[in-house]
C-alpha cells in the first residue's frame, strides 16, 4: 500500500516530468525549420538587394537628368528605365520584406525591369554612374531569381 508521503512524492514527480516534457515540446516547436530559415535568409537578401538597387537607380536617374541638361540626349532612355526600375525595386523590397502574398509576382517583374535597366546602362561602359547602376541591377535581378524557387516559382 502507498503511504500519503510516497503518493505525494510520486504525484509531484509525475507532474514535473510532464512539465519538462511539455517544455521540451514547446521548445522544439519554436525552433525554425532549416528550410524555412534558409527561405527567410534568401528573402531578406532579396529585399536588401532590391532596396540597394532602388537607391542606385534613383541616383543614376539624377545623373541621367543632369546629362540631358548638358545636351546628352542619349541619356533619355536610361533616365526612364532607371526611374521605372527604381519603382519596381522599391515595391519589391517592401513586399518581400513583409513576405507578402505577391512577393513572387513583384520579384519576377523586378528581375525583368532590372535586366532591361542594366542593358540600357551597360551601353555607357565608361560612365561610372551608369556602370554602378548596371551592377546593382544585375545583383538585384540575381537575388530576385534566387528567391523565386523558394516561393514555388521557377526563375526565368
Amino acid at each position: 500500500m502507498i503511504h500519503r508521503r510516497q503518493f505525494g512524492f510520486q504525484t509531484l514527480s509525475a507532474a514535473a516530468a510532464v512539465a519538462v516534457g511539455t517544455s521540451a515540446l514547446a521548445a522544439d516547436e519554436k525552433k525554425p525549420v532549416p528550410h524555412e530559415h534558409h527561405k527567410d535568409d534568401v528573402m531578406s537578401a532579396c529585399a536588401r538587394a532590391c532596396s540597394d538597387c532602388q537607391r542606385e537607380c534613383d541616383a543614376c536617374s539624377t545623373h541621367c537628368a543632369d546629362m540631358l541638361k548638358e545636351g546628352h540626349k542619349d541619356h533619355a532612355v536610361t533616365l526612364g528605365t532607371c526611374l521605372d526600375c527604381s519603382d519596381f525595386c522599391a515595391a519589391a523590397s517592401q513586399i518581400v520584406a513583409r513576405k507578402g502574398p505577391f512577393a513572387a509576382l513583384i520579384c519576377e517583374s523586378c528581375a525583368t525591369a532590372c535586366d532591361h535597366c542594366a542593358n540600357e546602362c551597360e551601353k555607357f561602359p565608361d560612365d561610372k554612374h551608369m556602370a554602378a547602376c548596371a551592377e546593382e541591377c544585375r545583383k538585384c535581378e540575381k537575388a530576385c531569381k534566387a528567391m523565386l524557387p523558394h516561393l514555388g516559382h521557377a526563375a526565368g
